[in-house]
């Protein structure tokens, strides 16, 4: 029985190479996809979208006025007067408010829909069959309790971030620091440098506990039908024996995560290039035909463009199936070493074998009874 964070890594890639490539079903491959991407259990990133615009080449000054002409507004439109623009100005103004609301809402749905796949996923790797319709059905319950901690783990972290930066904010604004910054500057930059380590310390504390819940209350949530509260009062008696431990699997885990985030990297490439190069080709096609921005065109370019950025995520997360599995399957090696409920469904012991009924003696061979002794002779 694996014990160690070390000891877990081999019988979790032998799990993921059984169920994904010895007993290979398509079919369970791209609902795995899907089941990463609504778990987030994808291991893919490096991509920065920041220093994008800073390796594009420089119109020339002769052509700014082409260049901004493909963001100006079509030809026969009238121009604006300011009454025009105060209620243009109110109508992006209730855009943005909308907008705001919308994305908190989806924020909710997608969260409630993520604690659900949490489940599907952990019951995929452990039963190495994937089912979305009876994973739901089945996970539908124990997922609303999971939601419901997420939201109080949302809660309470975005309280803390505020009462950790605003109280100091408060002090040193309530002492004059602001008004009199030459004065206070070292203590302003002493400050400063505190802030950013708590910072970083407490976001190192809310990604620990993110990780402990994803990867350990949900098992134990699913098997013992417990809520959160419940759920993690067991967990923390499981850590505080053995915090070594699982302080290495948690180092240990972040290594791997490294490693896999940059090899699936590499390989999300070939995707990428299956949907980037054809969109390319497009804008450039439409872009000699003729075409400028117009309410048509930018319309399309949305539509089009969502449609293509969610079959390039649904791409990347094919190439990473085999890391949706090894890490939960990761994860569960090392818990049911602690966890026997968990070593049960995981590691079933061999059905027994049945005893052969026993096999009658065979009746001993026939003797012949002794002859009466002869009678003695007379005389």
């Amino acid at each position: 029985m694996p014990v160690s964070a070390v000891d877990c890594v081999q019988p979790a890639l032998q799990h993921t190479r059984t169920q994904l490539f010895t007993n290979f079903r398509w079919g369970q491959w791209a609902r795995l996809a899907l089941v990463g991407i609504l778990a987030a259990e994808l291991h893919v990133g490096g991509c920065n979208f920041g220093n994008m615009g800073s390796s594009w080449p420089r119109v020339p000054h002769k052509n700014d006025s082409e260049f901004l002409s493909y963001f100006s507004l079509p030809s026969g439109w009238p121009p604006f007067n300011s009454s025009q623009i105060s209620e243009h100005i109110a109508q992006f103004i209730g855009l943005i408010v909308v907008g705001i609301f919308v994305a908190i809402v989806l924020a909710f749905v997608f969260l409630y829909i993520n604690s659900v796949f949490r489940f599907i996923l952990f019951d995929s790797v452990l039963r190495r069959h994937c089912s979305i319709g009876e994973g739901w059905q089945k996970w539908r319950r124990a997922g609303g309790r999971f939601f419901l901690w997420q939201i109080v783990f949302q809660i309470a972290v975005w309280m803390f971030f505020l009462v950790l930066v605003g109280i100091p904010v408060a002090m040193a604004l309530a002492a004059g620091w602001a008004t009199h910054l030459r004065e206070h500057l070292g203590r302003l930059i002493v400050g400063v440098i505190l802030a950013v380590g708590l910072v970083l310390l407490f976001a190192l504390t809310a990604a620990v506990v993110q990780v402990l819940a994803r990867d350990f209350l949900v098992p134990i949530m699913a098997l013992d039908d417990l809520d959160f509260a419940d759920g993690w009062h067991r967990l923390l008696a499981m850590i505080r024996p053995e915090k070594g431990r699982f302080a290495i699997y948690l180092l240990l885990k972040l290594v791997l995560s490294i490693a896999a985030t940059i090899l699936f990297t590499i390989v999300a490439v070939i995707p990428a290039l299956f949907v980037v190069i054809p969109a390319i080709i497009a804008v450039v096609a439409g872009r000699a035909a003729g075409l400028g921005w117009s309410v048509t065109t930018i319309s399309l370019a949305i539509v089009f463009g969502t449609m293509l950025f969610l079959l390039l995520i649904y791409l990347i997360a094919l190439v990473c199936v085999p890391g949706t599995i090894f890490f939960p399957a990761y994860a569960m090696y090392f818990l049911a070493a602690r966890y026997p409920n968990l070593d049960a469904l995981l590691n079933p012991a061999p059905p027994a074998v049945p005893m052969s009924p026993p096999v009658p003696e065979s009746p001993p061979p026939f003797q012949a009874p002794p002859l009466p002794p002869s009678a003695e002779p007379i005389g």
